[in-house]
């Protein structure tokens, strides 16, 4: 019984979907460039800060089991 209404369904949801995809604004190459390298920046600075972090903590508690 509820097959017939599920198929019918489906190519409202396609062409919904289709309407959606037309609404999307896509960034241009240089944006994209250009967020992608911010990206691989931030992520690069937060992991030497990280490992930074853990090379200060590390001695700290070489330190402290050395007493």
């Amino acid at each position: 019984m509820g097959d017939s209404a599920e198929k019918q369904a489906k190519p409202g949801f396609i062409k919904g979907l289709k309407s959606e995809f037309r609404k999307i604004s896509w960034p241009d190459r240089k944006s994209t460039f250009r967020q992608s390298v911010a990206v691989v920046a931030i992520a690069i600075v937060v992991g030497v800060v990280i490992a930074l972090l853990d090379r200060i903590v590390l001695y700290g508690v070489d330190f402290l089991t050395t007493i």
